[in-house]
């Protein structure tokens, strides 16, 4: 097994810190992704926080400050659900490692990414309790891992809009599918902003501050950004750059996999689509012949769930040779996928939603 019981088949990209994701063919397999096959993306160590001790601070632009125990959120508070997809700002950085290199970031496939229900509190509820005090723009968060950098260690951070954080989806979650959140995921309390990129659902939460400004933390002020493809990492100007947000559409063929070899005859492909900010994907194209014509894909479960991912089906017919099959979505609100990922290439490799695909080969 894996580390932190993750599937036998799981590919590890760091041991330390542990960053890891499934193989596409096993993600494909449930619409809710069992703890054993979702990805992991750590900054720094995963921290063992003992949840008899712990304590949530509640602070900043707030009337009453607050200090709340795991009894506090789970006995006082209205528990919540939402079935949300959760996408890494790096998944399918593979792609775009093929336009030109990125040097000292990980090489994430199309699996850095998950589909789980989540509980917990409505962060809303919470902050009603505290009173949003005048100027509170952003709520920012702070975990307890531990992130090592050129002037020391310090701990994971971001924020998102107060118009967000007051939304009925955004939670402070304790359960993942039906169980307390594993340990690498969180344990005993998460941040989960469905619509989100998932660096901003901070995990092993230990504070909750309404500011003015976004959160000052190294990787929402400088890490987390969208750079123009002319830019480098010696040329940037970190405190410039757009703040990562809401997901963007994407969609990746699942099965079969890159390479896979398939009898001529109808061949069926599957896979997975999402759209970010509530938005729902509401098409699914796929190509057998890397985007000269389209077959309109099935879409299944997730298609009317507004923060849930889509999964999509559609049957294809192969000759002999090599096929290249891709995939596009297109969202409510009619955005698309762009055909390739040199036209979103930016030096730090985030947000890669060019068209996906996979090359089979029929005999």
């Amino acid at each position: 097994m894996a580390p932190f019981g993750k599937h036998p088949r799981t590919i590890v990209h760091d041991g330390q810190p542990f960053n890891a994701e499934p193989p596409l063919g096993l993600l494909r397999r449930s619409f809710i992704t069992p703890g054993e096959v979702f990805f992991s993306r750590n900054h720094g160590s995963v921290p063992e926080v003992d949840p008899d001790g712990y304590r949530l601070a509640v602070g900043g632009l707030v009337e009453r400050p607050l200090s709340l125990s795991m009894e506090d959120l789970c006995g006082g508070f209205p528990k919540s659900e939402v079935v949300a997809v959760v996408e890494c700002a790096g998944n399918r950085r593979e792609g775009m490692m093929e336009v030109a290199p990125i040097p000292g970031e990980t090489p994430w496939g199309a699996g850095a990414v998950g589909n789980a229900r989540w509980a917990g509190v409505p962060l809303r509820e919470v902050l009603a309790l505290a009173g949003v005090g005048d100027g509170a723009r952003h709520a920012a968060f702070v975990g307890l891992d531990e992130v090592e950098g050129e002037d020391g260690s310090f701990p994971y951070g971001g924020s998102v809009p107060l118009e967000k954080a007051l939304g009925p989806e955004v939670l402070l979650a304790y359960e993942m599918n039906g169980e307390l959140l594993p340990r690498e995921h969180g344990f005993p309390l998460r941040v989960m902003a469905p619509g989100y990129y998932g660096a901003r659902s901070v995990k092993w939460l230990s504070g909750i501050e309404l500011r003015e400004t976004p959160s000052e933390n190294h990787f929402q002020a400088s890490e987390y950004k969208l750079f123009p493809p002319n830019a480098t990492e010696e040329t940037a100007d970190l405190s410039e750059g757009l703040m990562l947000g809401e997901m963007q559409v994407n969609a990746a063929v699942c099965e079969p996999g890159e390479d896979e070899e398939s009898s001529a005859g109808p061949v069926s492909v599957r896979g997975y689509a999402l759209a970010g900010g509530g938005r729902r994907v509401e098409r699914v194209d796929v190509s057998q012949d890397g985007g000269e014509t389209w077959t309109q894909a099935d879409l299944g479960e997730g298609a009317e769930e507004p923060w849930a991912w889509t999964f999509w089906e559609a049957t294809i017919d192969l000759g002999p040779g090599e096929h290249r099959v891709v995939v596009r979505a297109v969202d409510s609100s009619a955005a698309t996928q762009p055909k390739a990922a040199a036209e979103v290439w930016n030096f730090k490799g985030y947000a890669n939603n060019s068209w996906h695909g996979v090359r089979v080969v029929v005999r």
